[in-house]
C-alpha cells in the first residue's frame, strides 16, 4: 500500500472542523507548521528532503499529489498541519523541473494550536510506521497544549495508565530517545531509564559510550538495588562519615558503602528543609516516599500566594529533587472557574490564616476514635452522677443523640475495631458497673423480658414503667443517682459533640483506660500524621530520621515508642481533640 492511499484511508479519523475548504495553493506559499508532529527544528537540505519523501516520490512524479494537504492560513501564507512528506516530495520535483503545479489543500480556518496538533497527531499515529516513541512525544506535545491525560486517553483509545507511561518516556534525554529510535536500546531498558534522574541518565550515556552500560536486570540493579550511593547527592557535611565512604580509583566519584547511614543523615536534612519551607509560609510541603516518582505532567506552576506547594522527591539513588510552587492542573482549572473563591483564599493567606488541611483521618479511623472516646467518657459520666442527672434532664428538654431512651448501638466499620473495643479496659469496667446497677433494678423486672441495657428496658409497657417507678421510690438517693448516671452513659451517642463537651469538662485522660493497639496502627493511613505522632512521642530527631521512609516503617517506630510511654496519647483521642 502506498503512503498516499494509506493517508486517504485514515483521513476520516482526522478531527472534523466546520471552517474547511479545498483550494489550490502555490508551493511557494506553503511551509511546514511547527505544530506538525514531524516538523524539523531546522529546514532540511534538498538531499534530506529526498530521503524524507523517498517512499512517496515515485507516485507523486507519476500521479501528482492526490490527497489534499491539511493547512491553516497564517501571516506567511499557509502552514502545513498534515502532509509534510508530500510537500517535500513536491519541492524535490520542483527543484528538478523548475516548477510544480498548485497543490490542492484542505484549508482549516480558525482552528486552535491544540486542534492543529491533534490533526497532525491523528494522521501520523495512524500510519503504519508510527512507533511507540512517536506516541510518547505526541502525547507530551498535547499536554503542553493543555490536554489532560484523561482527554488524551479517550481521544486515542488508550488507557490513562498507558498515556502516563508514554509521558514518562517522553521525559528521557534526547540522546536516549535517539538510541531507542536507532534500535540500539530496547524498549525494556528505555522504560527502566524513565525512572532514572537526569543525572543518572547522563551517567548511563557515559557508560554507553564506553561500552560499559548496564542493561536488563543489571540496569535495574544499577538504578535501584545497589547499596553504594554517590556522595555528591549528600545534602549534609561528609566529614563525619569518612569511614563510611569509599572512592573509585578510576574517577573522582566516591560512594557511601552503607545506605542506611546515608539515609539517616539525608532524611535529617530533608526534614530541616521541609521545616524551612513551612516557616517561609508555604501552604504545604509534601515529602514523597523514597523512590516514589513525582508526576510533573499532572502539575502546573503556582506562586506561594496562589496556594503553590513544595514537593520533595527523594530518589533511590540518594538524589533529592525540590519542586517549589506547584498545584495540580485540576486545581488550577477549578481556581480559574471560581475566581472569586481564589481571591478570597489569597486574601486569607495574606492575612496569615492557615489553608485548609487535607483530611488525614479515614472513616474507619474516625469510627475507631469515636467508639474508644465514647467508652472512656461513659466512665466519667458514672463518676459524676449529679452532673449526669443534669445531663439527662438536658436531653429530656432538648432531645438529641440517642435520647428516646435507648442504649447506644454505634456500628463497627471493621472486625478489627470490634475486637479492639471488646478488649478495651474501659468497656470491662463499664460492664461491671452495668451488672451491679441491673442487680439494683432486678426486683422491678421480675417476669419482664430483659432489654439490651439498663435504659430502654420495658419501653412502651406502662405496667413495667410503674413497677420501675415504685421500685425506685424504695431506693436511696445515692442509688437512684447511680442508676441515672448509668442510663445517661448508655445513651451517649458515639461521635457526638456531647462526648467532646463532657470529656473536656471532666478532664478525661484516655490513657487511664486505653492504649494504642494494633487496630489503631492498622487504621493509621496518613504519613504526615504518623510522622507528627512519632515526633510527639519519640522526639523530632527520631521523626526526621524517617522523614522519607515508607509508612509501615514510620508506624513500626511509632508503635515501639508508644509502647514505652505510659502517658502518650495522640491528639485525636484527647479532650478536646487536637489535629496533628
Amino acid at each position: 500500500m502506498d503512503t498516499q492511499t494509506h493517508t486517504a484511508e485514515i483521513a476520516h479519523t482526522i478531527p472534523a472542523h466546520d471552517n474547511r475548504i479545498i483550494q489550490p495553493i502555490r508551493l511557494a506559499d506553503l511551509h511546514v507548521s511547527p505544530l506538525n508532529m514531524r516538523a524539523e527544528k531546522k529546514e532540511p537540505n534538498i538531499k534530506r528532503m529526498a530521503v524524507i519523501a523517498a517512499n512517496i516520490l515515485p507516485t507523486i512524479r507519476e500521479q501528482g499529489i492526490q490527497t489534499p494537504l491539511i493547512v491553516r492560513p497564517n501571516n506567511m501564507g499557509f502552514e502545513i498541519i498534515a502532509g509534510r512528506r508530500r510537500y517535500y516530495a513536491a519541492r524535490v520535483i520542483a527543484d528538478e523541473k523548475g516548477s510544480f503545479p498548485n497543490i490542492r489543500c484542505d484549508v482549516r480556518e480558525g482552528i486552535s494550536d491544540a486542534e492543529a496538533l491533534e490533526i497532525s497527531l491523528t494522521e501520523n499515529l495512524a500510519r503504519e510506521d508510527a512507533d511507540e516513541l512517536t506516541y510518547y512525544e505526541a502525547f507530551l506535545s498535547l499536554t503542553l497544549k493543555g490536554r489532560s491525560v484523561g482527554e488524551i486517553a479517550r481521544t486515542y483509545g488508550k488507557k490513562e495508565r498507558e498515556v502516563e507511561q508514554y509521558l514518562a518516556i517522553a521525559n528521557l534525554l534526547p540522546r536516549i530517545r535517539e538510541l531507542y529510535r536507532d534500535e540500539e536500546l530496547d524498549a525494556g531498558d528505555m522504560r527502566l531509564l524513565t525512572m532514572a534522574t537526569k543525572t543518572q541518565q547522563r551517567e548511563w550515556l557515559k557508560l554507553f559510550a564506553d561500552n560499559e552500560c548496564p542493561t536488563g536486570n543489571d540496569l535495574k540493579g544499577w538504578l535501584f538495588g545497589g547499596a553504594a550511593i554517590r556522595t555528591k547527592f549528600a545534602l549534609f557535611d561528609l566529614a563525619p562519615f569518612a569511614k563510611k565512604i569509599t572512592g573509585d580509583l578510576f574517577s573522582e566519584d566516591s560512594f557511601f558503602t552503607d545506605a542506611n547511614t546515608f539515609w539517616e543523615a539525608q532524611d535529617a536534612v530533608i526534614a530541616e528543609r521541609r521545616d524551612q519551607y513551612l516557616a517561609a509560609k508555604w501552604v504545604e510541603v509534601v515529602v514523597l516516599e523514597r523512590g516514589a516518582q513525582w508526576p510533573q505532567w499532572d502539575f502546573v506552576k503556582a506562586a506561594k500566594k496562589d496556594g503553590g506547594r513544595v514537593y520533595i522527591e527523594p530518589t533511590h539513588t540518594g538524589e533529592v529533587r525540590f519542586h517549589e510552587g506547584y498545584v495540580t492542573a485540576r486545581e488550577l482549572r477549578d481556581a480559574e472557574k471560581k475566581e472569586s473563591r481564589a481571591k478570597a483564599k489569597a486574601k486569607a493567606e495574606k492575612d496569615g490564616k492557615d489553608a485548609p488541611a487535607r483530611p488525614a483521618i479515614t472513616q474507619a479511623m474516625q469510627s475507631y476514635l469515636d467508639l474508644h472516646r465514647h467508652a472512656v467518657v461513659r466512665l466519667a459520666v458514672i463518676a459524676h452522677p449529679a452532673d449526669a442527672l443534669r445531663l439527662m434532664i438536658a436531653h429530656a428538654i432538648a432531645a438529641s443523640g440517642n435520647w428516646r431512651v435507648s442504649p447506644d448501638h454505634a456500628g463497627v466499620r471493621a472486625d478489627a475495631i470490634g475486637e479492639s473495643l471488646a478488649k478495651s479496659a474501659a468497656q470491662a469496667v463499664f460492664a461491671d458497673e452495668a451488672k451491679a446497677v441491673k442487680a439494683l433494678l432486678a426486683p422491678a423486672f421480675k417476669g419482664t423480658p430483659s432489654g439490651s441495657g439498663v435504659s430502654g428496658r420495658g419501653c412502651g409497657d406502662d405496667d413495667t414503667t410503674v413497677k420501675v417507678f415504685r421500685h425506685l421510690l424504695t431506693l436511696k438517693d445515692k442509688e437512684v443517682a447511680r442508676i441515672a448516671a448509668l442510663v445517661m452513659a448508655e445513651t451517649l451517642g458515639s461521635g457526638s459533640a456531647v462526648i467532646d463537651a463532657f470529656g473536656e469538662y471532666a478532664s478525661v485522660e484516655p490513657r487511664k483506660h486505653w492504649m494504642p493497639d494494633p487496630a489503631f496502627f492498622e487504621l493509621l493511613r496518613d504519613r504526615a500524621s504518623a510522622s507528627a505522632m512519632l515526633a510527639e512521642v519519640a522526639g523530632k530527631k527520631e521523626a526526621n530520621r524517617l522523614v522519607s521512609a515508607k509508612l509501615k516503617d514510620i508506624k513500626a517506630a511509632l508503635a515501639a515508642a508508644a509502647a514505652k510511654s505510659k502517658d502518650w496519647c495522640p491528639g485525636w483521642m484527647r479532650f478536646p481533640a487536637k489535629g496533628l
